[in-house]
């Protein structure tokens, strides 16, 4: 698998860490971002990746900024990106069983190393359920103006 990881200065150290810790599991790693604590904008780096993993440059992405909130904004302004903050075990597996998550983002400032490495193993390892969840994205793509054929309205199941 290719992941682009990117983040703002306040993500730098984590994601040296987390880059070691995936090219260790033996996947391939695209390394975007500040490369240091001068202030950064995390748009810019967001978008960077976003745009890799939405033209099948890259499987997946993973954004780092002080809550991952900020990345995780910019990222989904990209149409065929699915990006959420994970925080524990549950978030991390369900983001990928239920909604087929492309971009993964992270705190810089508020989970610690050995969390991350959890999280992003188990992000990376979980597959994508399908069948209604495959619907519903299809709903999501709808929404993007990428899939032109109708989607059934069901509510609630």
């Amino acid at each position: 698998m290719r992941i682009a990881i990117g983040s703002d200065h306040r993500g730098v150290e984590l994601r040296a860490k987390i880059r070691a810790f995936i090219e260790k599991l033996g996947e391939e790693v695209v390394d975007l971002g500040a490369s240091g604590q001068e202030p950064v904008d995390y748009p810019d780096i967001a978008v960077v990746v976003a745009r890799k993993v939405a033209a099948g440059e890259v499987d997946r992405g993973i954004l780092i900024c002080g809550t991952g909130i900020g990345m995780c904004i910019t990222a989904n302004k990209i149409p065929g990106v699915r990006a959420a903050p994970c925080h524990d075990d549950i978030t991390a597996e369900l983001s990928r069983r239920h909604n087929d998550l492309n971009v993964l983002c992270l705190s810089g400032d508020l989970i610690g190393e050995r969390l991350a490495d959890r999280l992003v193993e188990k992000w990376l390892k979980t597959p994508f359920d399908g069948g209604r969840h495959a619907r519903r994205n299809e709903k999501i793509a709808q929404l993007e103006g990428r899939e032109p054929a109708p989607c059934e309205e069901r509510v609630g199941t």
